[in-house]
């Protein structure tokens, strides 16, 4: 299998071999393992590429490709679920049969060095080059037939490689995603784990009956269609996704003309940020003035149930909140208006929150929301992906590459984390806008 993408000018090519199923080491449980609500809110897959630099490692030219075959067997024994399938119940809810057929592993040989590919050259043209280094499930359409998660090791020439995995956002959020990956890497280097998987997942049941006391209508299937119109005025335009970063100085802009006005007192790199690109892109995307734009912000809710989930939570540890907004209105006010819509929005996310919402999706049977209307914001920013040694030192870059539609993404950048790359996707001609409110 070949596939050929940009790198900087030139063409990335990648050879694949065909895929192998790496079962768990030993036989482990076997039967149903139960999926709560928050795991069926999003079934496409989370995937991200990890670069490492050059290195000689001794022994064959097997070496490297066994040293993750062998160790992923071993992670498999406690991260059992990602080697099962999923299976669709009478209730109309997915489960995992624990099958332990395994996970799929692919190497890959490119045609380049690895300073030859740039993490914002496979970012911006994510759907040429990405799809070379992160190997897709076989049949994308059929979620009960494919495995939850794929693993594809791409050599370059004269050393490094590039780690691309693929897992189901419907066992594994991005913080608990990066946890296996970390023990995963842990076991590649003969370690024990540092925190061993919780997989419980009746933690987050919903309650019986279900009571909900906090309103979600605007979840509802009849109200998903495409209030803000954002295509119209760039009707068959290609869509690009573009990288950006803001380092530790604009981020300090940014807050900065937060608090100019003295509205709030203090905000985060997130909601700073958050606020300022949610505004830039109603301009960019030319949006009148009575236009609807709700922000749809992904928040982690480990930290916020009484008792905190375990360390360790092997699942979705996620809600999602709307911040309601009009175009008009967030253009004429200062930044400092979407700043505070952003605050509280996070505000009511508590105990109860959590609760209420897991209950609606219960009551509702809702997964995969249709959310075209809405503007989706999560961060990475605070994920351990320096945790990621697998033997040859931290990851030298690191990228999610399959961004959802109406987008963006925060990802650390840096050892420090001082400073945030913005992921985002819009048409051609608001992106030439959007590129110009950058220049803080």
């Amino acid at each position: 299998m070949e596939g050929t993408g940009k790198h900087g000018g030139d063409q990335l090519s990648v050879k694949k071999s065909e895929p192998v199923l790496i079962e768990p080491e030993t036989r482990t449980h076997s039967g149903f393992f139960f999926l709560c609500n928050l795991d069926h809110m999003v079934t496409h897959s989370v995937e991200t590429v990890y670069f490492y630099k050059a290195k000689k490692w001794g022994g064959s030219r097997d070496t490297l490709s066994d040293t993750f075959k062998q160790s992923l067997a071993k992670i498999l024994v406690h991260y059992y679920p990602l080697a099962g399938r999923l299976r669709l119940g009478s209730d109309g809810k997915y489960n995992v049969e624990c099958t332990n057929e395994g996970v799929l592993f692919v190497e890959a040989r490119a045609n380049c060095n690895m300073d030859q590919v740039d993490v914002k050259v496979i970012i911006d043209d994510h759907s040429e080059t990405a799809g070379k280094l992160v190997y897709g499930s076989p049949d994308p359409e059929n979620i009960l037939e494919n495995p939850l998660m794929t693993a594809q090791v791409t050599r370059f020439r004269c050393g490094g490689f590039a780690l691309g995995l693929s897992i189901s956002h419907l066992i594994a959020d991005g913080l608990s995603a990066m946890e296996f990956i970390k023990s995963w890497s842990e076991t590649a280097r003969g370690m024990p784990l540092t925190t061993k998987p919780v997989l419980d997942r009746s933690i987050l049941r919903s309650r019986q009956p279900p009571k909900i006391d906090f309103h979600f209508d605007q979840y509802a299937p009849a109200e998903t269609s495409n209030v803000s119109n954002i295509s119209n005025p760039f009707q068959g335009e290609q869509i690009l996704t573009k990288c950006f970063l803001f380092d530790s100085n604009k981020l300090a802009i940014l807050k900065s003309m937060a608090m100019e006005d003295g509205t709030i007192k203090s905000c985060s790199n997130f909601t700073a940020l958050t606020a300022f690109v949610w505004r830039a892109r109603c301009k960019a995307l030319q949006m009148n003035p009575d236009q609807t734009t709700p922000l749809l912000l992904v928040v982690d809710v480990r930290s916020k149930l009484n008792p905190p989930l375990p360390k360790g939570y092997f699942g979705n540890g996620i809600v999602l909140i709307t911040c309601p907004g009009r175009a008009g209105e967030l253009i004429k006010n200062t930044l400092s208006f979407a700043v505070e819509e952003v605050q509280n929005g996070i505000k009511m996310v508590n105990e109860e929150f959590v609760r209420s919402w897991i209950d609606y999706l219960e009551v509702m049977g809702a997964k995969d929301f249709p959310l075209h209307s809405y503007f989706k914001v999560s961060s990475w920013t605070r994920l351990s992906i320096e945790c990621s040694d697998f033997g040859w030192g931290e990851p030298a870059q690191f990228a999610c590459t399959n961004l959802p539609k109406n987008s963006a993404f925060f990802l650390p950048d840096g050892k420090e984390k001082k400073g945030i790359n913005l992921i985002l996707d819009l048409p051609v001609t608001a992106m030439s806008t959007f590129q110009e409110l950058m220049l803080l």
